[in-house]
C-alpha cells in the first residue's frame, strides 16, 4: 500500500475522524483514487481493534474450524515435498489473529514443512495477536519488504475481500 494511502493516529491526529481526514485531503489536493480511499478506510478499520469473532464484525473459516488451516497446511507440505523440499518462506497476507498460520504450521510440520513465517499486517492490534499465535513470525507492513532469497509460498485467505 503506498505511503499516501496509510493512516496513523500520529499523522492524522487523535481528534480527527476518517471523514474529516479525507475531506481535508480532497480539499488540499483534489480528488483521490479508489485505491487511496480503500487504503485509508481499511487502515482505519483494522488499526485499533480485533474485528473478528463474536465481539467483532465478522468471522472467518480459520476461526470456525482448525480443519480449514490444516487442509491448507497439508497442501503446503505437499507442494514442499513435491518441489524437493526447497528453502522457502511461508507468507500470509492479512493473517487476522494468526489462527490460519498456526494451523498450517502445525499440520505441515508433521511432514517436515517448517519454513520461516512472514505476516504482512498493518494493524498493531492484530500483529500482537499473530505474534502470540505464531511465535517467531516476522512481521511486514508492506509486501515490498518480504525476503527475496528464496521462493515465497503466499496464502491470502480473505485478504482480497477486504
Amino acid at each position: 500500500m503506498p505511503d499516501a494511502a496509510r493512516i496513523s493516529a500520529a499523522s492524522a491526529g487523535a481528534d480527527q475522524t476518517l471523514p474529516e481526514i479525507l475531506a481535508q485531503r480532497i480539499a488540499a489536493a483534489g480528488s483521490i483514487s479508489l485505491m487511496e480511499y480503500m487504503g485509508r478506510a481499511n487502515a482505519a478499520y483494522y488499526a485499533e481493534r480485533d474485528p473478528l469473532g463474536a465481539e467483532g464484525d465478522f468471522i472467518t473459516a480459520p476461526e470456525i474450524s482448525q480443519m480449514f488451516g490444516e487442509m491448507i497446511g497439508l497442501w503446503c507440505a505437499d507442494q514442499f515435498l513435491r518441489g524437493g523440499e526447497p528453502a522457502l518462506h511461508y507468507v500470509e497476507l492479512g493473517p487476522g489473529r494468526g489462527t490460519l498460520t498456526a494451523d498450517v504450521m502445525r499440520a505441515g510440520r508433521k511432514f517436515g514443512f517448517a519454513p520461516m513465517v512472514h505476516c504482512v499486517e498493518t494493524s498493531p492490534t492484530l500483529a500482537a495477536l499473530q505474534s502470540a499465535a505464531v511465535p517467531g513470525a516476522v512481521h511486514h507492513d508492506a509486501i515490498e519488504t518480504l525476503p527475496h532469497d528464496a521462493p515465497l509460498l503466499i496464502i491470502a485467505n480473505e485478504f482480497f475481500d477486504a
